[in-house]
């Protein structure tokens, strides 16, 4: 099921696996970036969410102000809302990891089961299992 679908970012989400996946298409303002979150943190409210996959192969360079919000807010109220595990799919872009570097520092600090996939359905397969 597609929960957003933006020029920035697809959202959806797979009820029996509670499985909800952000997939950056392109370049996202603050505003933009913040709001595919909200959009998917405000849907957990009513869905269980056990499990996330964010793809951010397409996705532009965040800014230090939006990876600390992430890291402050989103990824807290996702945990407390129920968020078991979650995946990353990267292409190795170095540009992006310092940003993969901030998620896993948040995760780790959560104790958030995390990992780093360059394939999806290698990263589907892990999460399952969590």
């Amino acid at each position: 099921m597609i929960i957003l679908d933006t020029p920035y970012a697809e959202l959806s989400f797979n009820q029996e696996n509670q499985l909800a996946m952000i997939r950056w298409k392109g370049k996202a303002t603050s505003e933009e970036y913040r709001n595919a979150f909200n959009v998917l943190l405000d849907f957990q409210k009513k869905q269980t969410i056990t499990r996330y996959i964010s793809d951010i192969r397409k996705q532009a360079i965040i800014s230090p102000v939006d990876r600390k919000w992430f890291e402050t807010v989103a990824m807290p109220r996702a945990i407390q809302q129920g968020l078991k595990a979650a995946t990353v799919i990267f292409d190795g872009n170095a540009f992006k990891k310092y940003y993969i570097n901030v998620i896993i520092n948040a995760t780790n600090k959560y104790g958030l089961p995390m990992k780093v996939f360059n394939d999806l359905e290698e990263a589907k397969l892990w999460l399952m299992q969590k």
